[in-house]
């Protein structure tokens, strides 16, 4: 089945559900949904409710519609039979958390879902269901630390530490090649999207039958693919890397065995806006990029 969308315009009140105005609105589309298809999309998060100048997620299949309202409904199979596996909880503050986030799983959600976001697991993990806001992101195909907010107060302080660069984060990528000649720190100034973008590389190991690297990275600006991107300029892609990485290694050799991108946001530090206190989180070592282990 082909991704769809239907969207509704609420007119007559009448005494019908939410899910039989979608069940007709389908099939006046040509397509077949069950009531339980569309039960488990909207549990995942494809259906929107606009009132007014306001839209927003709906899950509450009882929520009471008004006149003027409508619906939109999303349906893609591919996005929905998606499964990412579990986020895990690094520590509780109450007004954040800090996780790892695990391959695979995203930062936000989209119009089709928002069920492999890092911000839904957080929601549902705890009793309370309590509030998530995201004031950062990391690549889907990244792993790592990620801090979520759960206060609009608690997004606004966070978001502040982000823009005025008093939040630190280091990165451990793994990239083939040998970058043991690199004896000091190795700073990439490269733009990106013509925006300034600079990232310090740093050698850590190499690993001499694989020909591949592990390196610590800090980046003083936050650019999409910002690591990937300067990692590649300089002629050592990131393990995994099909989008930015070599093409001739992307398939088939012992270089790029491991087929999970090699990068993970691998600590995180920053003055607690609420307490003054220096928090530091970091990632298990099970966690962190590893080295292939080819058999013979």
């Amino acid at each position: 089945m082909n991704p769809f969308e239907c969207h509704i315009d609420i007119i007559d009140l009448e005494a019908i559900s939410i899910v039989d105005l979608l069940v007709n609105q389908c099939n006046e589309q040509g397509v077949k949904l069950s009531k339980a298809q569309i039960k488990q999309a909207i549990a995942k998060g494809a259906l929107w409710l606009s009132r007014g100048k306001h839209t927003q997620r709906l899950r509450r299949l009882k929520k009471k519609l008004l006149a003027q309202d409508k619906l939109h409904f999303y349906f893609n199979p591919k996005v929905l039979s998606t499964e990412v596996a579990p986020a895990k909880l690094i520590a509780d503050l109450k007004d954040y958390s800090v996780w790892f986030k695990p391959y695979g799983m995203l930062s936000q959600g989209s119009k089709w879902s928002d069920h492999c976001t890092i911000t839904r697991f957080a929601q549902q993990y705890f009793p309370d269901e309590r509030a998530v806001f995201i004031v950062h992101r990391l690549d889907r195909a990244a792993t790592g630390l990620i801090l979520v907010a759960h206060s609009k107060k608690a997004a606004k302080l966070f978001s502040a530490l982000f823009e005025k660069h008093q939040l630190e984060k280091q990165y451990q990528i793994i990239v083939h090649g040998d970058f043991s000649s690199q004896t000091t720190p190795k700073v990439i100034e490269l733009p990106i999207d013509e925006k300034p973008a600079r990232s310090t590389f740093t050698f850590a190991q190499y690993h001499q039958a694989l020909n591949q690297s592990l390196v610590n990275v800090l980046i003083d600006t936050g650019r999409k693919h910002q690591i990937r991107k300067h990692a590649a300029s300089i002629g050592f892609p990131v393990v995994g890397d099909r989008l930015h990485g070599d093409k001739s290694l992307a398939e088939g050799s012992v270089e790029s065995y491991a087929a999970d991108l090699q990068l993970c946001a691998v600590s995180l530090s920053f003055t607690c806006p609420f307490t003054e206190q220096v928090k530091a989180f970091k990632v298990l070592d099970e966690d962190k990029p590893h080295f292939a282990i080819v058999e013979a």
